[in-house]
């Protein structure tokens, strides 16, 4: 009853929820993916335990955040230019391996006991320059790997749907695995899942003339991807509203060490249960995104989602019970993704494809690049003022983006 008031009613046939996987490539892609992504949040739990085990700091916790993602921001900008003049595919392939090895090194350190605080700072930081290259290569990939152009919502949907089934699998994995044998098996376990998808991506064959050199010097070409990007009115409020959300809403979940210690009185356990109803949450909303085949009604979908977001988070900062925090972060889950898929569908959808990759690494950098600073933010008040604190202002101001982004939205007409 809830979902028919937040979205429209345009579920289709059940086969519909997966009609991208009927392309070999994407199929390939979406299966080897899928064992990287569990190992990929098996570390995240890991890594944020691990911080958190050994300072006790909440604002460790966001400076590590800020630490894995700044380059992001900083870089993506112009690896969107490689990713318009260069090969994607081949972009994405070297990207894994280099993330193997980061894993393999966290692992090294961590069995062998020779991890400090600082090998984290510098690993969270290759990480974060290897994910610049990656992001704008693996999100303008997607419609390259699809036979009909008409899948492209559906796969940016089923993206969403693996990112956040394995959300909810590597969260509870690696809480269990935490407390049984500790951190550093997670990371080992993790270098290995990339083995899946470099296999997987290995296999994909792509027509050679979708991987296309551009001859305009890169000043000029980064130059256009800007302008245009900030220049188009729709791209450039969904580009706004989602860097708002992600310097506000997202810092919540890299708190989410400390408020299942301080707040709820829970372990590493605790933490896994938690990360995995924000990922069932979110795997619900991916489900319902993949059945959906038409882009009508997606701005309701982005303003209503994130001002229930918004809400929330602010619901969980007032929890101490660990049932309400269970059902809050299932729906901040549920409102996210909604919200994500939506964005990532109408940017894919509206860019030309010769600017794709650009557009797209304005996408990552307000997604991924602007939430470190909101997560160093966030960590610093919740270690003046407190964690429910934090959550009750990044919520608030969630809120209000959502306002905004509904007023533009109905002054547009877009």
């Amino acid at each position: 009853m809830l979902l028919e008031k937040v979205i429209p009613k345009e579920l289709n046939s059940l086969k519909d929820i997966f009609s991208s996987l009927r392309s070999r490539n994407y199929r390939l892609y979406f299966f080897g993916q899928g064992f990287s992504l569990i190992g990929t949040w098996m570390q995240n739990i890991a890594l944020s335990w691990l911080v958190y085990r050994l300072t006790g700091s909440v604002f460790l916790l966001g400076l590590i955040g800020f630490t894995t993602q700044i380059p992001t921001f900083i870089l993506t900008p112009f690896t969107g230019v490689l990713t318009d003049r260069y090969n994607r595919h081949k972009i994405m392939v070297l990207a894994q391996v280099f993330f193997m090895l980061q894993a393999f090194a966290m692992a090294f350190l961590v069995l062998f006991n020779l991890i400090d605080v600082w090998h984290i700072i510098v690993l969270s930081l290759v990480f974060g320059v290897i994910s610049a290259f990656d992001a704008p290569a693996r999100q303008s990939l997607v419609i390259d790997l699809i036979d009909k152009p008409e899948d492209l919502g559906n796969a940016i949907a089923l993206n969403s749907a693996l990112f956040n089934g394995a959300r909810l699998i590597g969260p509870a994995i690696a809480g269990l695995t935490i407390a049984a044998v500790g951190e550093g098996i997670c990371f080992l376990l993790n270098a290995l899942s990339f083995l899946a998808v470099i296999i997987a991506l290995m296999q994909i064959k792509i027509p050679h003339k979708l991987a296309v050199t551009s001859s305009t010097p890169f000043g000029k070409s980064f130059r256009e991807g800007l302008n245009y990007t900030f220049r188009t009115q729709s791209i450039r409020k969904l580009i706004l509203l989602l860097a708002m959300m992600s310097l506000a809403a997202f810092p919540f979940i890299v708190l989410l060490p400390a408020y299942a210690k301080e707040v709820l009185g829970g372990g590493s356990e605790t933490l896994g249960f938690l990360m995995s109803a924000l990922g069932g949450g979110a795997l619900v909303g991916a489900l319902y995104m993949a059945s959906r085949r038409s882009v009508k009604g997606l701005d309701k979908i982005i303003s209503v989602n994130t001002v229930l977001l918004g809400a929330s988070i602010v619901l969980t900062a007032f929890s101490h019970s660990i049932f309400l925090s269970l059902t809050s972060l299932a729906i901040s889950g549920l409102t996210m993704i909604l919200a994500l898929s939506s964005i990532n569908t109408l940017l894919q959808t509206t860019t030309e494809e010769s600017k794709r990759g650009r557009v797209m690494s304005f996408y990552a950098m307000a997604l991924m690049g602007t939430q470190p600073i909101g997560n160093l933010i966030a960590g610093s008040i919740a270690s003046g003022t407190g964690i429910p604190v934090t959550l009750i202002l990044g919520g608030t101001i969630t809120v209000g983006a959502g306002i905004w982004y509904f007023n533009r939205s109905s002054k547009t007409g877009v």
